[in-house]
């Protein structure tokens, strides 16, 4: 219960520049809630919460990690649907000092069954239906649907801005998932910087679509909640529905909002008309010059924002004018670093296509237990002076336009985007192989309708096949038709 003489404490100041760049993301969001205790922080459908009852279910969950010995960077997975409880949980990890490992429900059991037998989490925190579909038994469940355990109050563990904040997973192309491990420090520096770059305020509200497992929701949770905005979240079946989407984001009073090329082209196609308020982010797979004429229409102001998953969700942005040609992806955020360069590591003429390598304040530590993938991703910075220093390797094509802004040019590998995420076609590939009737497969991008990229899997089967006896040949074409339909 509140008492009248909490009213009455002084609200600390608000934070200058560098003290927000020196705290990490948990405690800047403890600092907006003793600023601002009873303005809303989290809408879920008609559930909300204020920010003095976040900070304070946040600190009551971080107390049980801590007595059940979760301490500075275990592992601790979050397989949750998108309500308040996740917002509640993302924030008790970090308290905590643990890593959080995101995990989306709707993914196939198979996919959640390798990610968590790669990083092997301390512990999983889900609900009771949810629970019951995890395929990894072995691991200790914490289940927020049961009441929490009473705990002795202690104080939280001091977090170092170098520690861990999360591990996600991202397609291997040998078909294992691999870990990418992001500090304290770079989250915090991309939220600070871009939320500065993009003048977001207090009195701004965003709308929330993103699958926890694609790292960009990291921004959407956040950063509202470290500049004291309010953030609603949108359900994973409303974000793929464009009616039902277009709907929400017309009664949720959303000043910003970030997206993917494809959700933003499902809401024009659901009818959108556009919002003079509204600021919009387009990200995760090249932006097309004709969509993005038409959300400079529909918008205040429309950045296109691009960035891999191991340099800490986006490195460059740029605000889109209308007009034509290839849409820039911009210049770096904040501390970031940029280099197009040749074969032999120099750097490419302006105007000159090359490949896109990335390094400063973004830059993850490396993939979690793979140094030799670490090694390869991650190389030696040829410019820098400071010992140890690293760069990461995009495998991106892109150059340097005359306006200073970098282009993209499409992937040097075989990795695509699809909807804005990142897959490997190799992992689709080493999977189909393992197959007993399959010899060999080939997995490719195709948009045979223009707008509606999806990916075809072609196989050879194995020759054994084919003196199988007709009833059993039809049950293994009925099988092969079947896993190749989960691939268009």
């Amino acid at each position: 219960m509140t008492t009248s003489s909490e009213f009455s404490k002084p609200s600390p100041p608000a934070l200058n520049e560098q003290d927000r760049a020196d705290r990490c993301i948990h405690e800047l969001i403890a600092q907006q809630a003793a600023r601002t205790p009873e303005a809303i922080a989290v809408v879920c459908g008609t559930d909300e919460l204020r920010y003095r009852e976040l900070d304070r279910r946040a600190t009551q969950l971080a107390q049980v990690l801590l007595a059940q010995g979760i301490g500075p960077e275990a592992l601790v997975a979050l397989c949750l649907p998108r309500a308040l409880d996740l917002v509640v949980a993302l924030l008790a990890v970090l308290k905590a000092g643990a890593v959080y490992l995101p995990l989306d429900p709707a993914h196939p059991p198979a996919r959640l069954a390798a990610i968590l037998a790669d990083v092997r989490p301390r512990l999983i925190v889900s609900t009771t239906a949810i629970a019951e579909q995890l395929p990894d038994r072995a691991i200790p469940l914490l289940d927020l649907d049961q009441p929490l355990p009473a705990v002795a109050s202690r104080p939280l563990p001091t977090v170092d801005l170098d520690q861990l904040a999360y591990v996600i997973a991202t397609s291997g192309s040998t078909g294992t998932p691999k870990g990418v491990q992001i500090q304290h420090r770079s989250l915090v520096h991309l939220l600070h910087n871009l939320g500065q770059q993009i003048g977001l305020t207090a009195d701004d509200t965003l709308l929330a679509v993103t699958t926890i497992a694609f790292d960009i929701a990291a921004l959407e949770i956040f950063l509202p909640l470290m500049l004291g905005m309010r953030l609603v979240l949108v359900d994973g079946a409303m974000a793929g529905d464009g009616p039902h989407l277009l709907e929400r984001l017309a009664t949720s009073g959303a000043t910003v909002m970030q997206a993917t090329p494809a959700t933003w082209q499902l809401l024009i196609d659901a009818g959108w008309q556009g919002d003079s308020t509204l600021t919009l982010l387009c990200g995760g797979e090249a932006l097309p010059r004709d969509l993005a004429n038409q959300l400079c229409a529909r918008g205040r102001q429309l950045w296109n924002v691009y960035g891999p998953t191991e340099t800490t969700i986006w490195s460059t942005a740029t605000k889109v004018e209308p007009g034509s040609g290839p849409v820039p992806i911009g210049r770096p955020i904040g501390q970031t670093e940029t280099y197009v360069l040749d074969a032999h590591l120099h750097l490419a003429p302006i105007g000159v296509w090359g490949e896109l390598y990335l390094g400063g304040a973004g830059l993850a530590r490396g993939y979690l237990q793979r140094p030799e993938l670490t090694a390869a991703a991650f190389v030696p910075h040829p410019f820098a002076h400071r010992p140890g220093s690293r760069l990461y390797r995009t495998d991106d094509r892109a150059r340097v336009r005359a306006d200073g802004q970098l282009e993209f040019g499409g992937r040097t590998d075989r990795q695509v985007k699809l909807r804005g995420f990142r897959i490997e076609l190799g992992e689709i590939q080493a999977v189909l192989r393992r197959h007993p009737a399959v010899a060999t497969a080939v997995v490719l991008r195709r948009e045979d309708t223009p707008g509606v990229p999806r990916l075809v899997a072609y196989v050879v089967e194995e020759p054994r096949t084919q003196n199988l006896e007709p009833r059993e040949q039809t049950n293994k074409e009925q099988t092969n038709k079947e896993q190749g339909s989960t691939m268009t």
